[in-house]
C-alpha cells in the first residue's frame, strides 16, 4: 500500500469518520475521498468538452437568436427532451 502524509487536522477528520462507523478504517476511507474526487474531476472535463462544443457551435455560427424570451420557450417546448439538454449523457 502507498503511504500517505495528513495533516493533523486530516487525520483527527478520517479518524473521526472511522470511529463513528461510516467507514471501516483509514485506507477505506482515504479511498471513499479519491472516488468523489475522481468523480468531480469527471464532471469537470465534461463540462469543459460541452462548453468547448458550444463555443464551437458560437463560432462556426451554429447559434439562433430569438427576438424574446417566450419565443425562445416556445422553441424549447417544441424540442425533444434529449434537445434540452443538450447532450445525452
Amino acid at each position: 500500500m502507498t503511504e500517505i502524509h495528513l495533516s493533523e487536522e486530516q487525520t483527527a477528520f478520517v479518524t473521526g469518520l472511522v470511529k463513528a462507523g461510516f467507514y471501516k478504517d483509514v485506507g477505506s476511507a482515504v479511498a471513499g475521498g479519491l472516488r468523489l474526487l475522481q468523480q468531480k474531476d469527471e464532471q469537470f472535463f465534461t463540462l469543459q468538452k460541452l462548453i468547448q462544443e458550444g463555443l464551437d457551435d458560437v463560432e462556426a455560427g451554429r447559434v439562433h437568436r430569438y427576438g424574446s424570451a417566450e419565443e425562445m420557450l416556445k422553441d424549447i417546448k417544441q424540442m425533444s427532451p434529449e434537445k434540452k439538454t443538450g447532450t445525452r449523457y
